[in-house]
Parts: C-alpha cells; sequence; structure tokens
C-alpha cells in the first residue's frame, strides 16, 4: 500500500448493511451504533457524502433507525444480494468518484461483506481506510481477523478518531469546535 492520508475533499463514506435483523446480532453493537453515528455527523460536518448498502432489506430489514436519522436523508443507497459489494451490479459506478478517490468503510459484518467488498476494492486499486471501531461480527475473533487480513492487504486498518482527526486536519476551526463534543 502506498502512504496516504484522508481529507474530506478526496474522501467519500461507504457503510455496509447496519440493518435492523444484523445489527442486534453484532459483538458490542451498540458501540459500534455510536461510531458509525459520529463519523455520520462528521461527513454531516464536513460535507463528505456517504453511501450505504443494505443486504436482502427484505429478509434482514432496513437500516437502523438511529442511523438513518444520522443520515438526515443525504447518503447514497444500494440494495445487494452479493456479499462483496463489488460483485453487485451498478457498485463500481455507484463508488466511483474521480475527485473523491479514498473510501472510508464500515460496517457489518467484518469478516463477511466488509472484507470481501474491501478485498474487490483493493484488486482495482482503490485506497481504503478501515474504520476498525466501526465494524463488527458475531463473534469478535471473526472481526479480529479480518481487520488484521484488511491491514495486511493494503488497506489502512484506524479507529473512529484517527479517521475524524485526520479528516478535520487542524483544531480551531469552526468544524473542530462542531465535532468536539463528540469526544467528550
Amino acid at each position: 500500500m502506498s502512504a496516504f492520508t484522508l481529507k474530506n475533499e478526496d474522501t467519500q463514506f461507504l457503510m455496509i448493511d447496519i440493518q435492523e435483523k444484523l445489527l442486534p446480532a453484532i459483538h458490542e453493537n451498540e458501540r459500534i451504533q455510536g461510531n458509525i453515528i459520529k463519523l455520520l455527523k462528521t461527513a454531516q460536518v464536513l460535507g463528505i457524502p456517504v453511501k450505504f448498502t443494505e443486504q436482502y432489506p427484505k429478509g434482514l430489514g432496513p437500516t437502523v433507525p438511529p442511523v438513518m436519522e444520522a443520515l438526515e436523508g443525504k447518503g447514497q443507497h444500494l440494495e445487494k444480494s452479493h456479499f462483496s459489494c463489488m460483485d453487485e451490479k451498478g457498485f463500481e459506478s455507484f463508488i466511483h468518484d474521480p475527485v473523491r478517490d479514498k473510501v472510508v468503510v464500515f460496517g457489518i459484518e467484518s469478516h463477511i461483506c466488509v472484507l470481501s467488498t474491501v478485498m474487490g476494492m483493493l484488486e482495482k486499486g482503490i485506497k481504503v481506510t478501515v474504520v476498525h471501531d466501526a465494524c463488527g461480527s458475531r463473534d469478535p475473533r471473526n472481526h479480529e481477523i479480518a481487520m488484521n487480513a484488511l491491514g495486511h492487504a493494503g488497506a489502512l486498518v484506524l479507529p473512529v478518531e484517527s479517521v475524524i482527526y485526520q479528516l478535520i486536519c487542524q483544531s480551531g476551526t469552526p468544524e473542530f469546535k462542531s465535532l468536539l463534543p463528540l469526544f467528550k
């Protein structure tokens, strides 16, 4: 992986499958949901586009209400049946943005949809950051295995605070002051 840092003007977010019938089974789901909401608030403040997927929503339900509220109706949505978003028809054009060539990925499950999606993105040369503590699996061991594999494959695997502070870039700005309460 070539080194890169996140800047709000060249970054987009991809949230994978934070759905009603999936999230409750995920280890530490409340913490993960809280971190996802922090990321979505950051996207709102910094003007970062959010794209999100739902795996077979007829059976697994829609995105959970607190996350939908944090999106404030501004995210782009794609339904899918493939575990890897990259295998879903139309996904590559959905995620492609020549200006925003870095993608911050978070969601569930780490070892299934997140892993296969990020691996596919890396194969295409996309610069990917995975938010370690905004991803999860039913079994925490599977989550850790996936995060380690993604890091070794070339994704930047970071905690939510590192991602947000990279995107904010400096203290003292109105954006910094707006987002600082997320960490107090």
